[in-house]
């Protein structure tokens, strides 16, 4: 074969994800392999090219010139297959508008409002992709995306719909059943952030660089050691830990989009009434390709008003 034979597609898959996470680990979970794989499939790609596509680091890996300018060639035409499979489906499924988030977004703050939405936009036929990894529209089969991070995707405008705004919460027996937070009527009326540390916590799979706030981010934000745990229970989607909160199984971190109408209705309390803020948040990200397309802009008004109903709510209270 000539000196311009390719490398297996499957290689090449292996080698962006890596790229792209600048992590073998963080690789092998996205890809459902082990680390040993991707490992193997990157050692072979810089055996075949002669070549260091990576350096390895104390954590993780970075990419070397040639790395870099591989991965922008290989980037480049899975964006050309990406838009190419897009305007297939479109094709044999037209007037469908697929909307990409992680599970969280899904059920907390979309679901409950598409009833809303048929009504206003009868026409429109909505697909929800759901996904608890980073989301890339440059790599997903999908017209916008509801996705949290720090407001930066490359090719893509990005459009904050809710700053991180995290509460610990847990369900209203649970809250009883532990002193000294059951003690007044308001959420801990006489606790501090360190009587959190003895409860059990419920852990929410980090998979990716862009990072939900985590339990050991909350501690360490409040000038506290992060617990060694023991009762703790982890899951692999948000979901999952709102129902393990809403079972009284222990305390999760609440974000204030997600968990308004459970705090609502009774069903969820703060713990404490002392939420942290940070720079990160949930965004409306459509890439900055796509053709004109009016479904797609309804939709991205619609989800704007509504998210800006939701801030004025909460500023009212």
């Amino acid at each position: 074969m000539g000196k311009d034979r390719l490398p297996p597609l499957r290689t090449l898959l292996f080698f962006e994800a890596a790229g792209r996470l600048l992590s073998f680990s963080a690789a092998a979970r996205e890809l459902a392999c082990t680390q040993s794989a991707v490992s193997h499939q990157i050692g072979w790609l810089e055996a075949d090219l002669g070549t260091a596509l990576f350096r390895r680091l104390h954590r993780g890996v970075a990419l070397t010139p040639d790395g870099v300018r591989l991965y922008e060639a290989t980037r480049e035409a899975l964006d050309g297959i990406g838009d190419a499979v897009t305007r297939i489906r479109d094709g044999q499924r037209p007037g469908v508008l697929n909307v990409a988030t992680d599970f969280g977004f899904a059920s907390g703050w979309l679901l409950p409002r598409l009833g809303a939405l048929r009504q206003l936009l009868p026409e429109l036929d909505v697909r929800i992709v759901t996904t608890q990894n980073a989301i890339d529209l440059r790599r997903e089969a999908a017209d916008i995306a509801i996705t949290f991070g720090h407001g930066h995707w490359p090719g893509c405008e990005a459009e904050l719909l809710f700053p991180e705004r995290v509460l610990p919460v847990c369900s209203p027996a649970f809250r009883a059943s532990r002193a000294p937070f059951a003690a007044g009527a308001e959420a801990g009326a006489a606790a501090s952030p360190a009587d959190l540390a003895t409860l059990p916590l419920l852990h929410l799979e980090c998979v990716g660089p862009a990072a939900w706030l985590s339990w050991s981010d909350w501690f360490t934000l409040h000038g506290l050691p992060v617990p060694a745990g023991g009762q703790d229970l982890t899951f692999n989607n948000y979901p999952l830990v709102l129902q393990a909160a809403l079972m009284g199984q222990g305390v999760a971190l609440g974000w204030s989009p997600l968990i308004a109408e459970l705090m609502r209705d009774g069903h969820l309390v703060a713990l404490l009434d002392r939420p942290v803020q940070t720079e990160r948040g949930y965004f409306l990200v459509v890439s900055s390709r796509r053709k004109p397309d009016e479904r797609r802009d309804r939709f991205r008004r619609w989800v704007v008003e509504e998210s800006r109903r939701d801030g004025d709510h909460r500023n009212g209270d």
